[in-house]
């Protein structure tokens, strides 16, 4: 049978898979089906055809898991905002859900059995008093044609309008902004964690948060941990893996504002160096500003310039990262770190890595890359920074295996 779009079809519903949705299986064809949960017999809906697999929703729950709970925000489901892929799920499967998904990734990368327990953070409670919302602390609305401010629906330019935001930190959600109409595309809103939340009008209006000790400026605009424990919560976990000691020296690869520099910094001491590589200005100049008065040396460049020599061609930039180093702190983007990078990092001389990774398929990846140049996954720790959300958080400690 072929399927296509609006197909409606009875699935029982599979593990779940990075993304946010379960594995399903009709005559051959594979569904990643959202809204559901494994062991559910449900209608899914056909939303995409592509080669191979099909997306769809569950739009009729026919015999329902026990972990399935009402979801609390009105807004979800299919046809509804596409920020929230668990609402449906309990609290504490959620956790399990996320676990299961690390597990497996690292199991098809990296052909690991690693047993992942996920972590909550110190819960938050939003407007409705439901735990674990009210946590989100920059929220960006898109507006739609007629001028209404609202969130995507999943894999859609379509504006859903909506009244409240259930995961928006509550001054966020006390900000005028979905009962008005806009002239702009998009409205981003922050709630730092030393003053009230705004709407930014400014990208590069300066902001305060505070983790680790720590000040760090940044702009409104540029990147910080959206849960207000999440910041602390990874630079314990980095601390914790590397165990730094004073006169060591560390590399922080994709630096930022340079909140894992700092805390680094204050345990190598003035003795020790950390050198931090970020290549976004604002962030660079962010990291600047911020790490002055401690022993960290900043670097604007992408790490795969710092890292990696490139044969044949000019240097775009004098600076090259050079071994021994002891310590690394790898945080880099969606996309992972790659293997020209972890080489390089392989290759540091440096007695441990930490890996801090919003994509555990990413992780997973680079983990195996790892293993290929001897190195060996120590430990892992997941924490759910982003609750009722598939998105997870990873912390990995990897070591040069031993002989």
């Amino acid at each position: 049978m072929t399927l296509t779009e609006l197909d409606r079809v009875e699935v029982i519903v599979g593990a779940p898979a990075h993304g946010g949705h379960c594995v399903a299986r009709h005559e051959g064809m594979v569904l990643f089906v959202r809204h559901a949960l494994p062991g559910e017999r449900v209608i899914a809906e056909v939303t995409e055809v592509h080669r191979g697999y099909v997306r769809a929703d569950a739009v009729e729950i026919i015999e329902a898991s026990p972990d399935r709970v009402p979801a609390p925000c009105p807004w979800s489901g299919p046809n509804a905002c596409g920020g929230c892929d668990l609402q449906h799920v309990a609290p504490s499967a959620q956790l399990r859900w996320k676990a299961s998904v690390v597990q497996e990734l690292l199991a098809r990368f990296a052909h690991l059995d690693q047993v992942v327990r996920v972590e909550p953070l110190p819960a938050t409670v939003g407007a409705d008093g439901q735990p674990d919302t009210g946590w989100r602390t920059r929220v960006r609305y898109t507006v739609a044609a007629e001028g209404r401010a609202g969130l995507r629906k999943h894999r859609s330019n379509e504006v859903v309008p909506i009244e409240r935001c259930l995961i928006a930190y509550p001054g966020i959600r006390a900000l005028p902004v979905l009962n008005r109409t806009w002239e702009v595309d998009a409205v981003e809103t922050v709630a730092p964690s030393t003053e009230p939340a705004f709407v930014v009008t400014d990208p590069a209006r300066p902001i305060v948060e505070h983790a680790a000790g720590h000040d760090f400026t940044l702009a409104a605009g540029g990147f910080w941990q959206v849960h207000p424990a999440a910041a602390q919560t990874l630079v314990d976990a980095v601390l914790e893996q590397l165990a730094p000691k004073a006169g060591e020296t560390a590399w922080d690869l994709y630096g930022g504002a340079g909140l894992f520099a700092a805390a680094l910094a204050d345990h190598v001491g003035v003795t020790g160096q950390v050198t931090l590589v970020e290549s976004a200005p604002d962030g660079v100049a962010a990291a600047r500003r911020n790490l002055a008065q401690l022993p960290v040396r900043v670097v604007e460049s992408t790490v795969e310039r710092a890292l990696v020599p490139r044969r044949g061609k000019p240097a775009r930039s004098s600076f090259r990262l050079q071994g021994p180093v002891d310590l690394v702190v790898l945080d880099p983007p969606r996309t992972g770190a790659g293997k020209q990078v972890v080489t390089a990092v392989a290759a540091s001389g440096a007695r441990a890595v930490a890996y801090v990774a919003c994509d555990p398929a990413a992780l997973a990846r680079d983990v195996a890359t790892f293993q290929g140049l001897g190195w060996e996954l120590a430990q892992l720790r997941a924490f759910d920074c982003f609750p009722y959300t598939h998105h997870v958080e990873c912390v990995a400690l990897l070591l040069p295996a031993r002989s």
